[in-house]
């Protein structure tokens, strides 16, 4: 493993790699988060000038890693709970503690990093399973390759439902013009109350100002990439990766029309999907698996 390149970034050490024209920093200590990924000068994502990395897993910015659960969970009505097989009801925060625990630097060179999440005494006091969970970042040409590896290192069967929470920088003015381009989707919501409304049929093609979009699920139907049109550049997001697991959904949110971020989210399952099924993943003892998607930027 090469030595870390270390690069101070308000007021904070975070892990640099790959090189001027293409480059990522990284909080490996602070939920393993991106921070920032700069391509030719323009950053994709969104980081505010102000964070508050006295509670980094608050900050609206970067992508923060969501694992074992995403979204909401209820049992009994209560948000932040969940039952198990055995009746046994555990409090786990929404989206998991991923975003909330250090990671360790696995592995780095010029171009990739891994990071790595294991089971402590922490982590058992909400999700009583033994686990080791991986994030892969490997730069390409004008992209970036992304891969979570969830190893279940225990001997009981594992449930598991992670996923990302990309914030891509998009100027809210822009929003009108900007498009969100997706393969066959239905189109699904969560009520208050933790139940998933009926599922809709999806459109193709979307203006980020559609308030359809608003905090959505897009069940994956069909393959090929999602993609997002703005007036500067086009990205797109390939989930249709050889020799990974299938991605459940893409969800989209945003704080709120007058931000200046909006996020397209790859997930392996929706939320409540503990006790609903829908995208619930199960590892046998032993057995591990990957979920990888690649971003482009034209």
């Amino acid at each position: 493993m090469a030595s870390l390149h270390i690069q101070r970034f308000q007021d904070q050490d975070l892990v640099r790699i790959g090189h001027d024209e293409n480059y990522l920093l990284l909080a490996p200590r602070h939920g393993g988060r991106l921070v920032r990924w700069v391509l030719h000068g323009e950053d994709i994502l969104y980081w505010p000038d102000q964070a508050d990395w006295s509670r980094p897993a608050k900050i609206r910015g970067g992508n923060p890693l969501l694992f074992p659960f995403i979204g909401r969970h209820f049992a009994d009505g209560q948000v932040g709970h969940w039952r198990d097989a055995d009746g046994t009801v555990h409090a786990l925060p929404q989206h998991g503690f991923a975003r909330d625990l250090p990671f360790a630097v696995a592995n780095n060179v010029d171009d990739s990093i891994a990071m790595v999440l294991e089971a402590s005494d922490t982590t058992r006091t909400g999700y009583p399973h033994a686990f080791r969970f991986e994030a892969h970042y490997r730069l390409i040409d004008r992209g970036l390759e992304v891969a979570l590896r969830t190893e279940n290192t225990g001997s009981t069967r594992l449930p598991y439902y992670a996923g990302h929470h990309f914030y891509f920088r998009l100027p809210a003015a822009q929003r009108r013009k900007s498009r969100l381009l997706l393969p066959a989707t239905a189109r699904v919501r969560q009520e208050l109350d933790g139940r998933l409304t009926t599922a809709l049929l999806g459109d193709p093609a979307y203006a980020l100002d559609d308030e359809r979009l608003q905090d959505t699920f897009h069940v994956l139907q069909g393959a090929g990439p999602v993609t997002l049109t703005m007036p500067d550049r086009t990205l797109a997001i390939d989930l249709d990766m050889p020799g990974g697991i299938a991605w459940h959904a893409v969800t989209t949110w945003s704080e709120s029309e007058d931000y200046d971020f909006y996020c397209v989210e790859p997930w392996l399952g929706l939320p409540d999907a503990i006790h609903n099924g829908q995208g619930l993943r199960w590892l046998e003892p032993g057995l591990q698996e990957t979920a990888f998607c690649r971003l482009r930027v034209d």
